[in-house]
């Protein structure tokens, strides 16, 4: 009995171990490849580099312009999320709280939506708010926000549902006898119970908004607008692609997702299990 637990669990750590270096195995290569020249990259991509030089960053730092295309993306997606987070929040309570058939009909169709692939809107999209409003020239930055909270909402609701059927309404009702408005109770008693949830969908939805290439270069056509995936084009030739360039930007575009990664990580799972299952 002891040796077929010692042997389970043996194949078990094996198993992620190679599922481990299967996954780090990529940003592994971006590391050591980050400090190499073109022709050592091509010449063997998986060999350590020679020597360590930060000259590459330092270009790609300027070249893609890091500091503005940097603020852009952090605008966007902090904006963006807590639009998603709150509004999502109070739309999911708010339909836990007020059971009729219009609140189950509205959320049965914002999670069939989920189903629905944005190249299908793409073009409507560009009709509707380039040809016709012309918001895509006279406001992007704030068209692309509104955006990124619709298409985010409907998950984001979908997760929020699920775990507000599981908060007790009596906390509710004593925060009311308590003198508390329904927004008040909101914001100071159910907000805060949500935060494993929250946190969750900020992670989500940050590493979505942050790394999203095709809604961006739809909606930002003006160069000191672009985000840091689209800025990576300037990298990109006709004949030749600078890797000695492009790997080091790539690197720093994905840094800031890992990091928040890394500070929220305890929450996520909590969160996820919390909105899909009670």
């Amino acid at each position: 009995m002891q040796r077929a637990k010692f042997i389970y669990t043996t194949l078990v750590y094996l198993l992620l171990i190679v599922t481990f270096v299967l996954f780090i195995f990529p940003f592994f290569l971006m590391i050591i490849n980050s400090f190499k020249g073109n022709w050592e990259i091509l010449e063997n991509p998986f060999a350590l580099p020679t020597s360590i030089s930060f000259r590459q960053f330092s270009e790609a730092i300027v070249k893609m312009n890091f500091v503005t295309t940097l603020r852009n993306s952090v605008v966007i997606t902090v904006i963006s999320v807590a639009l998603i987070i709150v509004t999502s929040a109070m739309t999911a309570y708010h339909m836990v709280r007020n059971k009729s058939v219009f609140n189950n009909a509205f959320f049965s169709v914002l999670v069939a939506s989920m189903i629905i692939p944005f190249q299908s809107l793409m073009i409507p999209m560009l009709i509707i708010y380039g040809a016709k409003l012309q918001l895509i020239e006279r406001f992007p930055m704030p068209l692309l926000i509104l955006l990124y909270g619709g298409f985010g909402s409907a998950m984001s609701v979908f997760i929020f549902h699920g775990f507000l059927k599981s908060v007790p309404y009596e906390l509710e009702e004593a925060s009311f006898i308590d003198g508390c408005t329904s927004k008040q109770t909101f914001f100071l008693i159910v907000l805060p119970i949500l935060k494993p949830t929250a946190v969750t969908l900020l992670i989500l939805n940050s590493m979505w908004i942050w790394n999203d290439y095709l809604l961006p270069s739809l909606i930002l056509t003006k160069p000191h607008l672009l985000t840091m995936p689209i800025q990576m084009k300037v990298f990109n030739g006709t004949y030749m692609d600078n890797w000695e360039l492009l790997i080091p930007a790539l690197l720093l575009t994905i840094l800031p997702m890992i990091v928040v990664y890394l500070i929220a990580q305890k929450q996520i799972i909590q969160g996820v299990m919390s909105g899909s299952i009670k």
